[in-house]
């Protein structure tokens, strides 16, 4: 049996194939699945979908395995983006599992699972159970009869709901995207190409392997080539999803970045049009503009801790119309409180073709200040003393404020920083910001060596 410590996340499971993560693993998490979801519900079915990865069909056939050794039907959607799973468990009202290692490399895959309607599982809400019962090894009596297995393609009827949610009308786009041999190669010519919009695709081949570049859009170096193709183009705009599809960044005509908060700011605003005085959730590192735009705007903007259950359970919690992380997942009422790239892409073009202007030019003032990015370093102390120190540096200063919702943040009039623990892996994740680039400079040049003194 495999390391289950290793592989069951905060959010999801994950590993290395099939060091740490093998087909009778799978079976396993598959059947222990259907005993902490299907136990006493309604339900009957799981809805299974998976991504390009070499490694994804044996896996998910064996998971499906698992679910029918306990009684339970398995929905087979095939190929999919994440967020088109959640729409399949959210519209049929099913639990769902979907295989994939989103970002990471090629020898990596995994499971993000999800009760029925697309509540997200995590350690403390199942997925920590769901990790016991496979320790465990418990025999269970023998199911009445194996579950049986359907496959639906709801790649159609995905496209539409999304195009019900956000209608993209004006002036006819060009767009180049960048699906980095992911799971977009396959949703966003549904999603799209109805559209009047001039596609301009790149790596829309599915392909596990990353042949290209890595699919995560989030490291700026994987952004490269769509920046050189949108210039190359004479594009409206660029638009970068990760490996399963449910995260997406964009740049502007000039081929520069447009920030995940500057594009978490949009999409409020254009809700809060729509639904005034409605809750926008945001996190803890996405930038200062993001509430301060909600406000001006006639929002109530709640802070909340990083991760996409977290995130979930507090859009359910304040009925929140829509959420937004610095990592590029964007979360909407409408789309059962669930994350969907593709939706945060649509209403980033349905404002720019009514717009008439540049992206530049439509994103400008919605991120106003200088971030300095992520900056990981690896944990040789205890992170409760690195944050004790820096508290201790920087808690006696006049004007400073600490509060802990997520590691540790520090504030002061012109900059904060924040040290969190990663949920995934042995770093601490520092992110600053300023109101210009010297003091977001000064301040994190600061707080890593102090950070290097301790470490």
């Amino acid at each position: 049996m495999a390391d289950l410590d290793a592989i069951f996340k905060a959010y999801d499971v994950r590993g290395l194939v099939p060091s740490q993560l093998d087909e009778t693993t799978a079976r396993a998490i598959g059947a222990a699945f259907v005993d902490e979801v299907l136990d006493g519900s309604a339900e009957s079915a799981v809805v299974v979908g998976h991504d390009m990865r070499a490694t994804s069909v044996p896996l998910a056939a064996a998971f499906s395995d698992g679910v029918r050794d306990r009684g339970g039907d398995v929905l087979r959607i095939g190929l999919a983006s994440t967020d088109e799973l959640y729409f399949a468990s959210g519209r049929l009202r099913l639990p769902g599992a979907m295989w994939t290692a989103s970002h990471n490399p090629a020898d990596y895959n995994g499971i993000k699972l999800c009760r029925a309607g697309a509540v997200a599982l995590s350690t403390d809400t199942g997925l920590a159970a769901i990790r016991d019962r496979v320790a465990a090894k418990q025999e269970r009596p023998a199911a009445l009869s194996r579950g049986r297995v359907q496959d639906r393609d709801l790649l159609g009827d995905y496209a539409s709901y999304l195009h019900e949610l956000v209608p993209v009308t004006g002036r006819r786009l060009k767009v180049v995207v960048d699906a980095g041999s992911g799971m977009g190669g396959l949703t966003v010519p549904a999603v799209l190409g109805p559209l009047d919009v001039d596609l301009v695709p790149m790596y829309f081949e599915l392909d596990g392997s990353f042949p290209h570049h890595p699919a995560d859009p989030l490291d700026p170096a994987n952004l490269e080539d769509l920046q050189t193709a949108v210039v190359a183009e004479a594009a409206d705009v660029g638009l970068a999803f990760d490996g399963d599809a449910d995260r997406c960044f964009a740049v502007d005509e000039q081929g520069r970045p447009v920030s995940p908060s500057a594009l978490t700011a949009l999409i409020a605003v254009r809700c809060l049009a729509a639904e005034p005085g409605a809750r926008i959730i945001h996190n803890a590192i996405t930038s200062r503009a993001v509430p301060e735009i909600v406000r001006q705007h006639g929002g109530v903007p709640v802070r909340t801790r990083v991760g996409h259950s977290l995130i979930k359970a507090a859009m359910a919690e304040q009925n929140a119309v829509f959420g937004g992380e610095h990592s590029g997942h964007f979360y909407f009422r409408d789309f059962w409180y669930a994350d969907s790239g593709m939706l945060a892409a649509l209403h980033l073009l349905a404002a720019l073709a009514a717009y008439g202007g540049p992206v530049s030019k439509l994103v400008a003032g919605l991120d106003p200040y200088f971030a300095s990015g992520e900056i990981n370093t690896r944990l040789t102390a205890e992170p409760e003393s690195i944050s004790a120190a820096l508290a201790d540096a920087y808690g006696g200063r006049p004007g400073v404020t600490l509060d802990r919702l997520d590691g540790l943040t520090v504030a002061a009039a012109e900059w904060w920083f924040n040290v969190r623990l990663s949920n995934t892996e042995p770093l601490l994740r520092l992110n600053v910001e300023g109101v210009t680039r010297d003091v977001m400079e000064g301040v994190r040049d600061e707080v890593v060596e102090l950070m290097r003194r301790i470490t």
